[in-house]
Formats: structure tokens, sequence, C-alpha cells
């Protein structure tokens, strides 16, 4: 079975790296699948699931932006935060929520809209079982 390399890496720490045959990246236009040979390609991430392939399990993490390359042989993601989904606190999301609920209440008008999506998109994540 063909692989490219996987990175996931946080400021904190390096979450997740090896050889993988699928990744689904949480873009900013919907999710997207990348496969070996997938075609370059430079993309946002909003808060969502990204799962990866690595040596046939499935390793599912949640990540609250950032940014993602995918080349021919590799998928390299700078997330801005990411957890294992095993490791997620609802109460760490509940607090994550309210943040985003205060930057639409009260945030500069020029990103209300970024604002709402990523509130949107951080309570969809909480209907998830991402467990």
């Amino acid at each position: 079975m063909a692989t490219m390399r996987f990175d996931l890496v946080s400021p904190e720490r390096n979450m997740a790296s090896g050889d993988a045959s699928l990744v689904v990246l949480p873009c900013l236009d919907g999710d997207l699948a990348a496969l070996p040979g997938h075609a370059p390609f430079l993309t946002t991430l909003r808060p969502g699931l990204l799962s990866a392939t690595l040596d046939g399990a499935e390793q599912r993490f949640i990540v609250f932006g950032g940014f993602a390359e995918i080349t021919p042989e590799a998928v390299t993601v700078l997330a801005d935060d990411v957890q294992p989904t095993a490791e997620m606190d609802p109460d760490t999301l509940d607090a994550r929520i309210a943040d985003a609920e205060q930057s639409v209440e009260g945030g500069d008008p020029s990103s209300a809209l970024l604002n709402a999506q990523r509130l949107l998109d951080l309570k969809a994540l909480k209907q998830l079982d991402v467990k």
C-alpha cells in the first residue's frame, strides 16, 4: 500500500509522525482527504477533527486552527493547538466556546464572520462523539 510522510506538530510538541495512507483535514472550505500522490496544496485549518491512518490504524485529533501543506509525498500540519480525541476534556471545549462567543459579541467587526464560523465549528465539535 502506498504511503506518504505525515507530521502533526503544535507549538508545544510533535503530536504524530509516521507513514500515512490517508489523512483527512478540517479545512476552511470543508474536509479534505489527502492520499499519497495528492497534488501540492496549502490550506488553512478550522477547528475540527483531523484523522490519519498510520500503519493501518486510525488516529484522531482535535485541531483548533493552523495550516497544512500537502505534497505528493507528505502532509505536514502546523496546528495552533491540537489534542488527541481521547484526551479532549469537555470543560476545555466549553471554555473555548465561551471565548468564541465573546469574540463574536464584542469582537472587531472586520473579523465578525471568521469569529462566527469559529464558534459554529467549536459547537459542532461538542456535538460529535469524538472519543
